[in-house]
């Protein structure tokens, strides 16, 4: 019997297994390195399949990014600030090479940082409208927005190098305590 990378798969289906052998392919690699065929190989089809889903090898480490960027917009509710933490590390282990890529690395690509750098002011912005309320001083809440930001997305990512998954819910009720001390020292 075939398994799933090799046999017919619904497009939806295939197009989500090419995004994550891309995700991982991306990460080991980085974007110069890693060529459409190693992407093939890792999920198992040939080439031909990546290209039918993808037109280039930019357009596949953009796809990349989206998947996890449209994750993090769809399950963080910025009305519900308490499950922020929990929602951010729910997507990270569900996507973790995506997550890292366009945490950690994407910035680094020449290519992509411009993209990366509006997920950063962005993800800034939505954490300057949260604290707003609690941080009067505009200097101080811009660089604190910033920093919260860092703050969440380096621990995850650190969390996901070396935690264990079975402790990711403690880990985030860890990581938000973290993020409300924090915000309570700069209002201060």
């Amino acid at each position: 019997m075939a398994d799933a990378a090799t046999r017919r798969l619904p497009r939806a289906v295939r197009h989500a297994q090419l995004v994550q052998a891309a995700s991982s392919a991306f990460l080991e690699g980085g974007y110069a390195a890693t060529t459409m065929d190693a992407v093939a190989e890792r999920a198992g089809v040939t080439r031909l399949i990546v290209y039918r889903h993808f037109d280039s090898k930019d357009a596949l480490y953009r796809e990349v990014l989206a998947s996890v960027t449209v994750q993090l917009r769809v399950r963080v509710d910025p009305t519900r600030p308490g499950d922020i933490t929990a929602r951010l590390v729910e997507v990270a282990r569900e996507q973790p090479d995506a997550f890292r890529l366009l945490w950690r690395h994407a910035r680094h690509e020449p290519e992509f940082a411009a993209e990366a750098e509006l997920f950063r002011l962005a993800a800034a912005g939505f954490a300057h409208d949260i604290i707003g309320r609690f941080i009067a001083d505009g200097d101080t809440l811009r660089w604190a927005s910033a920093t919260l930001v860092d703050h969440l997305h380096d621990g995850i990512c650190n969390w996901l190098d070396s935690g264990d998954p079975a402790l990711d819910g403690e880990f985030a009720d860890r990581l938000h305590a973290g993020a409300r001390a924090l915000v309570a020292a700069w209002a201060g």
